[in-house]
């Protein structure tokens, strides 16, 4: 996908996780003849798993690249991660937007791609952790895009984007800025009416800076998190607090949980060695 989400998708390049990434220009897909580039460099003869998220221009260019690598004879699967659950079909997407979920697919789908699983396995896996993710994010500043060099769009101090998407894309709707307590309970309320858990589930969950908002407050968000789940009666198995998936340099966060069964979890364990993401190895 795009840059500017660092260390999404680059930083997960690494034993346990991604092959390779095909980063476009800031916030644009790259082009089908880079990911055709990128696909055919990894294939090994078992076939490559494309991870896309739900943006028009990914879809369309990582389709075209797919059907290029057919007609090479690369098997080529896709997993469409669409786990923002704050819009749902927008001017850049049909359906819901990819944001959080993706790095849970990237990491879940590569520990099965480590153990030599079929593209078809690895693929089934990563729709699975997809469709038990939801992602939600709330924006306190705009982000600045390098061309542009000024904030994509203008947000009064005193209110905060709620459902703010990755490219700075408007959210649900604008409201006075609210304690980091209420910010924590509108993200789960709305990813749990949306992706239900249910009394000793078990999920991961990320707490995931936007690129500009420092730590200590994430682990008071994660905090608030922690809690409203303890309270739902879901036990967090794993977390993640930090920079994930930004969005330059954006004050603000988002939330994922991801409903884990068995295997996701074990999957998740397994040793990864990426700059971004590291342990076991």
């Amino acid at each position: 996908g795009g840059s500017g989400h660092e260390p999404l998708h680059g930083g997960f390049v690494g034993a346990g996780m991604l092959d390779a990434a095909a980063p476009g220009e800031v916030f644009t897909s790259p082009v089908p003849d880079q990911i055709l580039a990128a696909t055919k460099a990894v294939d090994g003869g078992a076939g490559v798993v494309h991870i896309v998220k739900n943006y028009t221009g990914d879809v369309m260019n990582f389709q075209m690249a797919a059907e290029l690598a057919g007609e090479d004879g690369v098997t080529v699967e896709t997993v469409l991660v669409d786990d923002d659950v704050a819009v749902e079909d927008s001017t850049w997407t049909a359906g819901r937007r990819g944001t959080g979920a993706t790095l849970f697919v990237e990491k879940i789908a590569g520990a099965l791609a480590e153990e030599g699983g079929s593209v078809q396995d690895v693929a089934a896996i990563g729709r699975r952790v997809n469709e038990a993710s939801g992602s939600f994010a709330v924006a306190l500043t705009a982000c600045t895009t390098p061309a542009a060099g000024k904030p994509g769009f203008d947000l009064p101090e005193d209110e905060m984007e709620v459902g703010v998407g990755i490219h700075g894309e408007p959210g649900r709707r604008r409201e006075k800025l609210q304690p980091a307590k209420q910010i924590a309970a509108t993200a789960v309320e709305s990813i749990l009416t949306a992706k239900p858990l249910e009394r000793g589930d078990r999920a991961i969950v990320m707490v995931n800076a936007l690129g500009g908002t420092p730590l200590i407050e994430l682990y008071l968000l994660y905090g608030h998190v922690a809690a409203l789940l303890g309270d739902a009666g879901v036990q967090i198995v794993h977390n993640l607090v930090g920079n994930y998936v930004t969005s330059l340099d954006m004050a603000g966060m988002s939330v994922t949980i991801l409903k884990a069964d068995d295997e996701m979890i074990r999957l998740w364990e397994a040793p990864v060695n990426t700059p971004g993401l590291r342990w076991g190895a």
